[in-house]
């Protein structure tokens, strides 16, 4: 494996970046005449100018399985041939001399491109180098030549999770595990990324208190069905199973008699999503995709299918936090979910609000992405633009509160947060008890310690252990004592 702590990706010169443009181009046209060897050549010199670009290092493994045409095994005695290039890519790799171990290790695979071995190592190169995209490629490649191979499989489920894949991580794991039951390390991965999973079913708390929201449907990920042991009988369905059962088949029935009707495939996909079989809800929309004529509805519950694997990472993240909340990288890595998952449901809400301009709710939608996204000014236009919707009155108040303190714009904080407060309805207790304390603190840092005395009296009165609201009036009571 490659030091915990990788070195930064190698610095390259604008000048190497169009030497290396160059060569790729050039070796396009070698490859259109057939010359392989030549263009191999080309694009190993493309990696060695711009060891960061992927497209090279794609080009330069089809190149190599095109010059041996595919034959699955590379030249004769290929292994016998580069038995001491294999030892300088160990002793490069000892040394952490990465950029010469990715050289070693692409003369290897020169030779045989299908040599699973010179693929790890060459994935561990550039894991060392903090090119992780480039060392999951190469360990994907590694995987298709051979799907159970342990070594593979172990170090692709590592390296997925540190990339905040956890989903497909778990799967690996629990490959590994299957293949050696006493294999520790998998059987603690498999039950700490289980224990996790349910996390990701509901909601996801809030962006704009460092945690994502997400008005969706029930967070599921597109997990393959579990199948039963041999010696297993399987069990009889439940009366709600068999409901099921039978509403999934009268959709079916629905569907095949009126194709073009999309609500039902929705319908349908709604029944597999409530049940966790994405792949399933996946095929069914994209099954009624063509015959519905692209319906946008259908068009847009794929595109928010898609981000439900995101969303279950980022819950496991958030889960892992808990448990270790000062972890560095863990905390990058929520970020980065956190983002990409905004990005995609701030994309999906604009085609929405386009579609249908009318519904405030999109545009509410679009506000709190856009705040989670740092697009202050952006999501103060559609919050405000939705304020007065009583539907969305007050937790629009409550987000632009939160843009006017990114804005460090106290005043306007403070006049959003208290009118959200009393629009708040009676049974909202959780988004009172996070207005009082959000108020207090405010007032609190403003200088008027009385009022976030008493506000945070008043949430202390309702849940004493919500955040450290105990610890800060004891703080402010003894600021006020010293008057």
């Amino acid at each position: 494996m490659a030091d915990k702590t990788p070195s930064s990706p190698p610095k390259v010169s604008a000048e190497q970046r169009r030497s290396a443009a160059g060569q790729y181009e050039r070796a396009q046209q070698v490859l259109a005449s057939g010359n392989h060897e030549y263009a191999i050549e080309l694009l190993r010199k493309c990696c060695l100018l711009d060891p960061s670009g992927l497209v090279y290092r794609q080009a330069l493994r089809q190149a190599q399985k095109d010059r041996h045409q595919n034959n699955g095994h590379g030249q004769r005695l290929a292994s016998l041939r580069s038995f001491l290039t294999k030892l300088r890519l160990q002793a490069s790799l000892h040394r952490k001399n990465y950029l010469t171990a990715l050289q070693h290790g692409e003369e290897v695979l020169t030779r045989n491109p299908w040599n699973i071995g010179a693929q790890l190592d060459l994935a561990e190169a550039l894991e060392g180098l903090n090119l992780l995209d480039q060392a999951l490629w190469t360990l994907d490649q590694a995987r298709k030549i051979n799907p159970r191979n342990m070594r593979v499989n172990r170090r692709l489920a590592q390296l997925l999770e540190k990339l905040g894949n956890f989903a497909q991580a778990m799967r690996l794991w629990e490959q590994v595990r299957q293949a050696n039951p006493n294999d520790t390390e998998a059987f603690h991965k498999v039950k700490d990324l289980a224990a996790s999973e349910t996390i990701a079913r509901g909601n996801y708390g809030d962006l704009a208190t460092g945690q994502s929201s997400s008005p969706a449907q029930q967070a599921n990920e597109a997990e393959e069905e579990d199948q039963p042991a041999a010696d297993q009988q399987p069990q009889p369905r439940t009366a709600s199973e068999e409901r099921g059962a039978k509403d999934i088949a009268a959709l079916e029935g629905k569907i095949q008699a009126h194709p073009k009707v999309a609500s039902n495939y929705l319908h349908l996909a709604s029944i597999h999503r409530r049940n966790e079989n994405l792949d399933k809800a996946r095929a069914v929309l994209q099954q009624g995709l063509v015959p519905t004529g692209n319906s946008f509805d259908i068009a847009m519950e794929l595109a928010d299918l898609d981000i439900e694997p995101f969303r279950r990472n980022l819950a496991i993240a958030e889960s892992k936090l808990k448990n270790y909340p000062d972890d560095p990288d863990m905390q990058k890595l929520r970020a980065r979910l956190l983002k990409e998952i905004n990005t995609r449901e701030l994309d999906c809400f604009r085609q929405k609000s386009d579609r249908y301009p009318m519904d405030l709710g999109h545009h509410f939608e679009m506000g709190v992405r856009l705040l989670g996204l740092d697009q202050v000014d952006e999501a103060i236009k559609e919050l405000q633009s939705v304020r007065n919707d009583p539907r969305h009155r007050s937790r629009a108040l409550y987000y632009l509160g939160f843009c006017f303190k990114q804005r460090n714009n106290w005043r306007l904080a403070q006049r959003n947060f208290e009118e959200a407060l009393q629009n708040l309805a009676a049974s909202d207790t959780e988004l009172r008890r996070e207005l009082l304390f959000q108020l207090a603190v405010g007032l609190a840092d403003a200088g008027d310690l009385e009022r976030a005395f008493e506000l945070g009296c008043e949430l202390a009165n309702m849940d004493y252990g919500y955040k450290n609201i105990g610890t800060l009036l004891e703080k402010w009571q003894k600021r006020i004592d010293k008057g």
